[in-house]
């Protein structure tokens, strides 16, 4: 405590006192996962020992280069290759040279990742720790797992079971294919409508509902053996910038901090988590004349997070490879200071050779002690014992299409992704005329680079409840021709229905849909009954003075989502969701039209 008070410029009378952490032996464990265990055929140079390994021994014989790779987690995608394609030659690189800690894995199907990563844990020496941005499920890096909504929607439904089921979902599935580490939930509080990066990834705008949800979301992965990770820390929800691009700037003080966005980081802790990542933003109001980012200040990662809210886990950079952070301070430097910040574990950096050999030269030149770095070194080896990989650490193949993307797990998704459908505005007769008979429906669909076939499902629940669909795509570099067929195709139909998917794109840094879909959207909702769905941001009515349609928000473009839309719309099911955030002063948090019946109103 002592140290953040020390150091912060503002008064401390005005602060809370954080509640106490409970003492350490009362903290969930994250239980190993534990398959039948089968013979496996492994190199002799692998490292394998019981549980009951002594990880001070085995630290003590560690090298420095040794310590240092354990701290270094690359970004490696997931597709298919060939044992001797390119692919993998940057993988090897890493294993054999550098003797890295872990592998961050992206995008694969799970048969691929699964083959993938066995075959990276068997070349290792020691285990890799493998970790994934699971958000909103398995099925946001693995092909055919089970897909949620965004945590939006789940904010949409207000319950803790929501949040615990996308974590124990989440954590068989990826403990399936061989990760043991979730870099989920955003516990961000999305207060401000411009951010371009936060946005649905959010549970909304309410810090303690916020805080109640990610906590049973990290009670559901850490309770079926995957390491759950809060993040932005300090938060990120009320910025504008995109860190991929530049360097936010959060105008909060300590008061304001301390009473909102650090609640759901408390809670978070409380609860264990294992991780926290830290937000490549800066807090002017801290720490005056200094924009240095959060990841790299002492005051932020150490003062705040383990002095002031007493958080004993580890501490992981958000990506390295970030314009916000590689740009002024290069890869190596980013990590040093980084390191020296607090942070233990270096995610994605840009240059991992590079970034390695800054690392290496930091500890022989003394600027980073011994001490400092067997601190880090003996968490990263602590969380791989409590995985159980040093008891076994490869996965069984068969047994992947058993556990994901499982029928029971997907309809419990669906379920969630129901009742999270939110009517914030009815649009006259317009929600009534689509729900209270079948016929001609003209579709404008505007789907951006992260999802060019949105509508698929949508069309085929309607159509399947006995509507006709005329479909139309838009897309970002749609002219002028194209939405003159656009409006072509609305004329000749009775109904209008749009859906988007105007959602966050890395490094674009804004949310908003094209001035000409707004413009044909509030000329058609005069014309006729007309209903938008939005399958991304809320804060679409912000462009649409005026429109006249309803309004459902489904919060993500998940094949779960899209069913959920179109029995709402054409099959008469239910819509209960309320808002998780404020869209305007008539449509404020917990608004919510509530539809039980398919009678006209």
């Amino acid at each position: 405590m002592g140290l953040w008070l020390a150091a912060c410029s503002r008064p401390a009378a005005t602060k809370t006192e954080p509640a106490p952490r409970p003492p350490e032996d009362s903290l969930p464990a994250v239980p190993p996962f534990r398959p039948e265990p089968r013979p496996i055929l492994e190199p002799a140079r692998v490292i394998t020992a019981s549980a009951n390994i002594n990880v001070d021994s085995l630290l003590a014989t560690l090298s420095v280069r040794q310590k240092v790779g354990q701290l270094i987690m690359p970004w490696l995608l997931g597709n298919y290759a060939a044992y001797d394609a390119e692919d993998y030659d940057a993988a090897k690189y890493w294993i054999d040279s550098l003797e890295i800690g872990g592998i961050l894995i992206s995008i694969g199907s799970p048969i691929d990742v699964a083959t993938r990563l066995n075959t990276l844990q068997r070349r290792s020496t020691l285990p890799l720790l493998v970790g994934a941005d699971l958000e909103w499920g398995a099925a946001m890096r693995l092909i055919g797992a089970t897909a949620f909504p965004m945590a939006m929607g789940i904010g949409a439904t207000g319950r803790d079971e929501d949040a615990y089921e996308l974590g124990r979902i989440t954590a068989l599935e990826a403990r399936a294919v061989g990760i043991h580490l979730t870099f989920s939930p955003v516990v961000d509080v999305n207060n401000n409508p411009l951010n371009p990066i936060i946005n649905t990834r959010s549970f909304g705008e309410d810090p303690r509902a916020v805080a109640r949800l990610a906590a049973a979301y990290i009670r559901g992965a850490q309770e079926h053996g995957v390491f759950a990770t809060a993040k932005h820390f300090p938060g990120h929800g009320d910025t504008q910038t995109d860190t991929h691009i530049d360097v936010p700037v959060v105008p909060s003080c300590w008061s304001r901090l301390d009473t909102l966005e650090l609640i759901p980081f408390r809670a978070a802790v409380n609860a264990g988590v294992t991780m926290t990542m830290t937000a490549h933003v800066a807090l002017p109001c801290l720490t005056p004349g200094d924009t240095t980012p959060a990841t790299l200040s002492p005051l932020v990662m150490t003062g705040m997070l383990r002095d002031s809210l007493r958080f004993s886990g580890t501490v992981v950079t958000d990506a390295l490879s970030m314009g916000a952070i590689v740009r002024k301070y290069g890869p190596g430097e980013a990590a040093i200071r980084a390191f020296l910040g607090g942070s233990d574990l270096l995610l994605d950096p840009s240059d991992v050779a590079g970034t390695f050999r800054a690392m290496v030269a930091a500890v022989e030149s003394g600027r980073i002690s011994p001490d400092r770095l067997d601190l880090s070194v003996r968490r990263m080896l602590e969380l791989k014992q409590r995985a159980g990989l040093f008891e076994r650490r490869t996965v069984e193949l068969d047994s992947v299409p058993a556990v994901v993307g499982r029928r029971e797990s997907q309809a419990v998704a669906d379920d969630v992704a129901a009742r999270s459908l939110t009517l914030v505005q009815r649009g006259g007769d317009a929600l009534d005329t689509f729900r209270g008979s079948r016929g001609r429906v003209a579709m404008v669909l505007y789907a951006e680079e992260t999802n060019l076939g949105i509508g698929n499902t949508l069309i085929r629940e309607m159509r399947i409840a006995g509507d006709t669909i005329t479909p139309f795509r838009l897309y970002p570099a749609s002219g002028a021709l194209s939405y003159d067929s656009a409006r072509a195709i609305v004329a000749r139909s009775p109904r209008a229905l749009f859906a988007t998917s105007v959602r966050f794109i890395a490094g674009r840094g804004i949310i908003s849909m094209p001035d000409s879909l707004a413009n044909l959207m509030l000329v058609v909702s005069r014309q006729k009954p007309t209903m938008l769905a939005s399958f991304g941001s809320p804060y679409l009515l912000a462009q649409l003075p005026g429109y006249a349609g309803g309004y459902l928000l489904a919060w993500s473009d998940a094949p779960s989502t899209e069913r959920a839309v179109g029995r709402a719309l054409s099959a008469g099911a239910l819509i209960t969701g309320t808002l998780p955030i404020t869209l305007s002063p008539l449509l404020p948090r917990g608004y919510g039209v509530i539809i039980e019946s398919t009678k006209p109103h």
